[in-house]
């Protein structure tokens, strides 16, 4: 009988929701402004889960990463990596208030619904990532894109509660395109 029950317990901890939920990119693409430098122009599509939203609410902060890499592809030798950058979104609940705040560098919004924080954060425009200067022409470079949960920036009890739990695993996949210049 204690066989049984040992069963069922690990039945029912195994049968979760059979996708966890993730980030997709929508789109990602490279737009060069002015002669001068290529700007990432992005879309992601995502939501808050229950845990997130409560933590939120419990006035833990979330940061979220949006990480961009180009690389010229060498048939020789390692990949050459040409731009790597990270940007961070701090999204915080002030409870006082009723709003959520949005910060990224020196910029800072004031949002009033979670709704409009996921629509700002989904949407990525005129990201400077690279000069013109630092490519060929006619040569061919790989984009590479993605947008994450970075549990690593939340405080340590938080981060030891997330090793385990899909609801804290929200990221998408790189997605991945040929840019000529």
């Amino acid at each position: 009988m204690p066989l049984v029950r040992l069963f069922l317990v690990l039945l029912a901890l195994l049968s979760g929701p059979v996708q966890a939920e993730g980030i997709a990119v929508k789109s990602a693409e490279l737009s060069l402004e002015e002669e001068e430098r290529y700007l990432l122009n992005a879309e992601f599509e995502f939501a808050f889960n229950a845990t997130l939203e409560e933590a939120l609410q419990h006035g833990v902060p979330l940061y979220f990463t949006l990480e961009f890499e180009l690389n010229r592809p060498r048939w020789y030798w390692l990949d050459e990596s040409v731009s790597a950058q990270q940007f961070t979104y701090r999204v915080s609940y002030n409870a006082l208030t009723r709003q959520y705040r949005l910060s990224s560098g020196l910029y800072n919004q004031n949002v009033g619904s979670l709704e409009d924080v996921v629509r700002l954060l989904s949407r990525v425009r005129g990201r400077p990532v690279v000069d013109r200067a630092a490519l060929q022409a006619g040569v061919n470079y790989q984009a590479a894109v993605r947008f994450r949960l970075d549990v690593a920036q939340m405080p340590k009890p938080f981060q030891l509660s997330a090793l385990g739990s899909r609801d804290w695993n929200m990221q998408s996949e790189w997605r991945r395109w040929m840019l000529t210049p």
